[in-house]
């Protein structure tokens, strides 16, 4: 239950509190007080998309705030619990607003995202409006209404069947494809059997290719390396002028200074391994020049080795082991894509498994929905008799449908208006009044089933005067005797009937305007009831007839 609402800075709300109890309050007030200001406030404490406009001007932010008593609720608890926030028979709702867009809200002091504050809002009041009248004369929305009529048992079935029909839509997706990418796959595997081949034909062999382009370098500069390595070893050792035979003869020089002086010892110890070091270099280099030969033919199978390997790298890939990289990947694939027959086979088996129990689900939802339309059919129409619409009659229609989330049958509600005139949708028969006591029938009868600590009608008499007008607010404190009920009405009868009246007014001046809220005393009751039946210029008649509504209420 909603026990008290402070609004500050909230359009032309400057500063207010409401203290509500049990039972049916009504707020009133004339046009554009703001009354549904406050509708408004309570929305956003409890959720609902937050706009820079709503902030009054001048003000830096705009601030709500609800203290709410509630019952034992274990959904609400485990909300609450998942968020670090602990339950308990008194919670408190805040949220500003600023200027940037931001808003913050939090819950017992914590601070929590407007997900969950949504999820708390609506375990605690129901906001009834034109809204809701609107989405009943959408027929896509009457399964939804209906299924929120189901208890615990229901949702559970409902549950079961959506877990299994998403099981089957992920299944029959894949299944699908495989159909649609068979002729694909049959000419991948052939296309991959064709490049396994031609690259095995190849014979590769990782590095070849580096390999052989150095021969094939080696070979074609056969002239200016023979030339180089000669040029060299002559520098090294000739019959005219040897370096080695003058690095020999220093070396030999400077071992006769080693005894005296450890310099000259490390100079001869350095110039001894700079000798064998030359000498060695000289011996490899006579034995290459021996060996150095120019094979014209093994040039030739070098270029033509190439020219293979080349022709498969250009295809596919840059070097000899990419080539070989590509082929041990085609091989797996087409080991993975001739290897799946039977796995493609189950999955098909699974699907024909899994269409079967998606239609026992199916048939024991769609059993328990009629089930359970049965008896809001009945409930509705005992709710209509009591709002004077005693020959209307109230019927959900049935008919089959494509595998959904929600089931395999479309669902709308039908109603006939008067006897013999049988059952026709409900869009396109009922009247504005008709609207308005068929949505309270079925929040009246909703009522009764839900969790809501608190539920608020926002105008849901617009368009009916007279005795209905009576039976609606009948209705609306019937559903305050075991709900604690918020009324924003224009209708006397309405009025009278509530336990509590608040009027809101708006206060203007040359520089701001201000809604102000009071509640009531019975005189003042009296009065502003008398301004409704009377206008303007209140008689003591219509101040009679006022006080007699709120007697009789």
């Amino acid at each position: 239950m909603l026990l008290e609402i402070s609004i500050k800075n909230f359009a032309i709300i400057e500063e207010i509190s409401l203290t509500f109890d049990n039972g049916m309050t009504v707020l009133t007030g004339e046009t554009g007080a703001g009354k549904s200001i406050i509708i408004d406030a309570m929305n956003m404490m409890l959720g609902a998309r937050a706009s820079v406009e709503v902030i009054r001007h001048g003000a830096d932010k705009a601030e709500i705030e609800g203290f709410f008593s509630v019952n034992d609720n274990p959904v609400l608890a485990h909300i609450l619990e998942g968020n670090g926030i602990a339950f308990s028979d008194e919670l408190i709702i805040r949220r500003e607003i600023f200027h940037n867009g931001r808003s913050v809200s939090r819950i017992n002091g914590r601070m929590v995202n407007l997900t969950t504050l949504r999820a708390v809002g609506q375990h605690l009041v129901d906001i009834h409006g034109q809204h809701d009248q609107e989405e009943l004369m959408r027929p896509q929305l009457h399964i939804h209404m209906l299924d929120e009529f189901g208890d615990s048992g229901f949702e559970a079935i409902k549950s079961s069947y959506r877990q299994t029909f998403e099981a089957y839509r992920e299944l029959r997706k894949q299944v699908a494809l495989k159909q649609k990418n068979e002729k694909e796959h049959k000419e991948r595997i052939e296309m991959l059997e064709f490049q396994i081949a031609e690259i095995e034909a190849a014979n590769l062999k990782s590095g070849e290719d580096k390999k052989l382009t150095q021969e094939r370098d080696k070979l074609m500069n056969y002239k200016n390396i023979a030339d180089t390595l000669n040029n060299a070893l002559v520098m090294l050792d000739n019959e005219e002028f040897s370096s080695l035979s003058n690095v020999r003869s220093a070396m030999n020089e400077l071992i006769t200074l080693e005894e005296f002086d450890p310099d000259y010892k490390e100079l001869s110890t350095s110039l001894t391994d700079s000798y064998y070091v030359l000498e060695e270099v000289a011996k490899r280099l006579e034995d290459i020049i021996d060996n150095l030969d120019f094979d014209a033919g093994y040039l030739q199978k070098i270029e033509s080795r190439l020219d293979t390997i080349n022709a498969i790298t250009r295809k596919y890939g840059g070097s000899v082991d990419d080539v070989l990289e590509y082929f041990d990947n085609s091989v797996k694939e087409y080991n993975l894509l001739t290897g799946n027959t039977s796995a493609s086979n189950d999955l098909e088996l699974e699907l024909k498994k899994l269409e079967k129990e998606l239609i026992q689900s199916a048939k024991l939802l769609s059993d328990k929905r009629h089930e359970l339309a049965k008896v809001l059919e009945a409930e509705i129409k005992q709710e209509l008799t009591e709002l004077y619409m005693e020959k209307a009659d109230f019927k959900v229609n049935f008919t089959k449908g494509k595998f959904g989330k929600d089931g395999n049958e479309v669902i709308e509600f039908y109603i006939s208006t008067n006897p013999g005139e049988g059952f026709k949708p409900l869009v396109k028969v009922a009247s504005g009044g008709e609207i308005s006591r068929l949505m309270l029938a079925i929040k009246s009868a909703f009522s009764r089933k839900e969790d809501k600590t608190s539920i608020v009608f926002d105008e849901v008499d617009t368009g009916v005067s007279g005795r209905v007008a009576q039976a609606i607010a009948q209705k609306i404190y019937k559903i305050g005797s075991h709900s604690q009920v918020l009324a924003i009405s224009h209708l006397p009868q309405v009025i009278a009937i509530a336990d509590y009246q608040f009027f809101i007014e708006k206060v203007s001046d040359d520089n701001s305007t201000v809604s102000t809220v009071r509640l009531l005393n019975e005189d003042e009751r009296v009065e502003e009831i008398a301004k409704m039946l009377a206008g303007s210029d209140v008689t003591e008649a219509a101040r009679t007839q006022a006080r007699e509504l709120l007697k009789k209420a």
